[in-house]
């Protein structure tokens, strides 16, 4: 169970508290366990800072908190505080990455499930579309995208399969497997019912929680091949 340890402390040093932190990165490289840490400013009270820092269970956030380094910085981080800090160890019991879940959406519900009527839901009007298959550099709305996605669907009948999916920030990254029969024409290929398999990544950038631009890398030329065609 993954685990994350709150660290609230009060300091008009944290300047000096920041090349602290940055001395405990570089010098537990390689032993740490910590996955994640996250530092914040109370927005009305400039002196008042949080750490949040995510361990994969409670066993590994103590053996990194027995590490020599973290116990000589820690000592340290106090010493530039205005008082003790507190500590809050926390289980986490739900975790929801919101941008994955819309990338998930559009994968499952969109793609697949062919609900082209989503698009408009999950993607902004002035949506940027980067395809490695396409001439031009980008594509910008969400009516160019509906439309090569019915392109898509009625030359195969397909199915994706999310393999890893990763996120940071206003990204998500997504690895993927496409299986498909192919059932109507593909680049001037008329239909073979094959069974066709190909890999690819999708790395999506979100504002407000919508997609706004999206870059797609994946095996045409591959395809073809399986259709068939020497290329």
């Amino acid at each position: 169970m993954t685990f994350v340890q709150v660290i609230d402390c009060r300091t008009s040093k944290y300047s000096e508290m920041n090349r602290l932190l940055d001395a405990w990165v570089e010098q537990t490289e390689g032993k740490r366990t910590a996955t994640h840490s996250l530092v914040g400013r109370d927005h009305t009270e400039p002196d008042h800072y949080v750490e949040i820092i995510e361990f994969p269970s409670y066993e590994k956030a103590m053996s990194n908190s027995n590490l020599p380094e973290t116990n000589r910085i820690f000592e340290e981080m106090v010493s530039l505080c205005d008082g003790m800090p507190t500590f809050t160890d926390l289980d986490v019991v739900r975790e929801d990455r919101l941008n994955k879940a819309t990338a998930r959406r559009f994968f499952d519900e969109v793609a697949s499930d062919g609900r082209l009527s989503l698009v408009d839901e999950l993607f902004l009007t002035d949506y940027r579309h980067h395809d490695v298959g396409k001439e031009a550099a980008s594509v910008i709305g969400t009516e160019p995208l509906k439309s090569d996605i019915a392109d898509w669907r009625q030359a195969f009948d397909f199915r994706f399969t999310l393999d890893s999916e990763l996120a940071e920030a206003d990204r998500v990254c997504i690895r993927w497997t496409w299986r498909a029969t192919h059932r109507g024409t593909f680049m001037d290929v008329p239909p073979t019912g094959r069974q066709v398999e190909m890999t690819g990544v999708t790395e999506f950038r979100f504002r407000d929680g919508r997609i706004e631009e999206a870059w797609w890398t994946y095996d045409r030329l591959g395809l073809l091949r399986q259709l068939g065609v020497s290329v």
